[in-house]
């Protein structure tokens, strides 16, 4: 079995998980017409619709980085800020994190798609009891965009499908699985980026996690 160490800190202290399996889960919008506009969204570039939602990808391990720089082939992917959790022999840690996709590959291809590019996580972590309260989390994105950055992607966790109802969907989570849980819509469209920045937080304590990488494109020789 392949397996991965990642590393978190944690109110708890430090935290080491051995991970086998990385899931993410799609089109996990809350609202239909949030739902709507990021399926017409993708649709612009040529991504085809769902069959059913959500959908359940399953990703290689080997992709599940905590790095602060990436490499990706060509400009035509982008980051996609993600609640994250991750199922441990004691329970669950939240995390965020980027389902980073290549766009292009994506308009024939949903799972070819994310299996091309690496799933970044942050390197700190809580543990959490999943309910109603975490709706208040708030999570953003932030781009480097041709030397400028912007706000790439901005919300909340009730515009996604409450996180419980997306591991029951997939039939629970055994330890050692990482599930990427969906994302709010993009500021502006899909565009690639330099640097992509991503912020998961607790306005009623003030808590963050946190976490920044840059991304090298490397050329596509023909």
């Amino acid at each position: 079995m392949t397996m991965r160490l990642l590393n978190f800190t944690t109110p708890d202290g430090p935290a080491t998980v051995a991970v086998e399996n990385c899931v993410v889960a799609g089109w996990t919008g809350r609202d239909k017409a949030a739902l709507d506009h990021h399926i017409e969204e993708l649709a612009a570039i040529g991504v085809p619709g769902p069959s059913t939602v959500p959908l359940y990808y399953r990703v290689a391990v080997e992709q599940v980085l905590q790095r602060t720089s990436v490499q990706v082939l060509g400009g035509d992917s982008s980051g996609e800020v993600e609640p994250v959790l991750i199922a441990t022999e004691n329970g669950l840690l939240l995390t965020v994190g980027s389902d980073h996709t290549d766009r292009k590959v994506e308009s024939y291809s949903i799972p070819v798609s994310k299996q091309m590019c690496p799933k970044v996580l942050a390197t700190t972590a809580w543990p959490v009891k999943l309910g109603s309260w975490m709706d208040r989390l708030t999570i953003e994105s932030r781009a480097l965009i041709d030397g400028q950055e912007v706000v790439y992607q901005s919300g909340t966790l009730a515009m996604i499908r409450p996180l419980a109802e997306l591991i029951d969907g997939y039939g629970g989570l055994k330890p050692g699985t990482v599930m990427l849980c969906g994302t709010v819509p993009v500021v502006g469209g899909l565009r690639h980026a330099d640097r992509f920045s991503m912020r998961l937080a607790d306005p009623d304590t003030g808590a963050a996690v946190e976490h920044t990488y840059s991304i090298e494109t490397l050329p596509v020789v023909l």
